[in-house]
């Protein structure tokens, strides 16, 4: 057998320039513009496309049956108390019950009252701060700040899907200005309450789900905190400048296009992240055109409250299959929450919300890209490889 000392000075020098031209090439091919472009193919554009089944389909179900039903018991109790207006604030709690549903009951618990608590300060913090005087400027850069925090949390006690996401939505409904400490304490207070129901409602109803799932891909163990910091990173910078260009152009609704970016950079790859943004983008021009309809025939507020909650159960039962798919329905739930928060006359909102939405994810991939590590470039750069090598 051969060793390193019978080899040849030149073949020794050769194998290594070799190894150096490898290098070097593996570098060059895996540069920002070339992992831009495999991304703008038609190739990933289909397989934004592709729909497949979630982890457990039973899950998803019994998960649409409990955010339907903690959404629904928050805005009934809320109108016909003597606070009627303050209804969107428990339904924003009730999101609480959309995490962990394929945790184990113990594990289902502890999640959805850690995500209570994080969406009841995601109501108090920037209340306060609003109430201190801030302006509607320096509220958009708290909301994009609180988009990194909450992707530190959510790595942090691994909260899983659907990530800070939902927390930014909380963080978006309450960026108006705030006149005085009851409305702050009335708000946290409902929105507490809406996390209290979600709790319950997991608690009495979790035994009908499947125990514990494994989902491919994911390990379940905490990242470094430097990788969490480093995420939440460009998750700030994304929110604030999808926020400051909707609040630049006069928009209404900034914290639409930082949820937009935050929802397609929690991608762990390019092209999940590219799929992501394709994906929010087609659902949410189709989500849009569904609550256009809705909201131009002036429904009732019973009527809003039925398709509220009959959305929010479709979407988790389809969202699994593909992205797009809970798009299109999550859009004119989220839409009409806040119609009920905030009444709107005319058919502006939903076309901002797609404006806002398409500014967000196209900011979210380009971001991402210019972020990306080497790693992740080359990593595109094999699937790419491993892709073309099927066909």
């Amino acid at each position: 057998m051969p060793t390193k000392e019978n080899n040849p000075p030149q073949q020794s020098s050769a194998s290594a320039s070799a190894n150096g031209s490898k290098h070097i090439n593996r570098h060059i091919k895996a540069t920002r513009g070339r992992s831009a472009r495999h991304l703008l193919t038609v190739k990933q554009l289909q397989e934004s496309m592709v729909v497949a089944p979630p982890p457990s389909i039973k899950n998803a179900t019994i998960a649409g049956v409990q955010a339907a039903l903690s959404i629904l018991i928050a805005l009934v109790v809320t109108h016909l108390s003597p606070w009627p207006h303050l209804v969107a604030f428990p339904a924003l709690g009730a999101l609480a019950a959309l995490f962990g549903r394929y945790a184990s009951v113990p594990r289902r618990r502890q999640v959805v009252f850690i995500c209570g608590i994080l969406l009841t300060a995601g109501v108090l913090i920037p209340s306060l701060i609003s109430l201190g005087g801030a302006t509607a400027g320096m509220m958009v850069l708290v909301l994009a700040l609180f988009a990194g925090i909450y992707t530190i949390a959510v790595s942090h006690w691994r909260l899983g899907g659907p990530g800070a996401v939902i927390f930014v939505f909380a963080v978006g409904a309450v960026l108006g200005p705030v006149d005085s400490w009851s409305t702050v304490l009335e708000r946290t207070l409902a929105t507490g309450c809406g996390a209290l129901v979600a709790w319950l409602v997991c608690m009495l109803t979790d035994r009908w789900r499947s125990q514990a799932v494994v989902i491919a891909g994911q390990s379940g163990n905490r990242p470094p905190f430097k990788h969490q910091l480093i995420a939440a990173g460009r998750i700030t910078i994304g929110a604030a400048l999808a926020a400051l260009v909707a609040y630049w152009a006069g928009w209404h609704y900034p914290a639409w296009a930082a949820i937009g970016a935050t929802a397609v950079m929690q991608g762990g790859h390019l092209h999940i992240t590219m799929n992501r943004s394709l994906q929010r983008m087609a659902g949410t021009v189709v989500g849009a055109c569904i609550v256009w309809a809705i909201l131009v025939q002036d429904p009732p507020f019973w009527v809003l409250v039925a398709a509220i909650v009959i959305f929010q159960f479709i979407t988790e039962i389809i969202i699994g299959y593909n992205y797009a798919l809970g798009q299109i329905t999550i859009t004119p739930m989220a839409l009409l929450m806040t119609h009920l928060a905030a009444p709107v006359s005319g058919g502006n909102m939903p076309v901002e919300r797609v404006v806002d939405t398409v500014v967000g994810a196209a900011l979210g991939i380009g971001l991402a890209v210019i972020f990306s590590t080497m790693d992740d470039r080359e990593y595109l750069a094999r699937r790419r490889k491993k892709i073309e090598a099927r066909h």
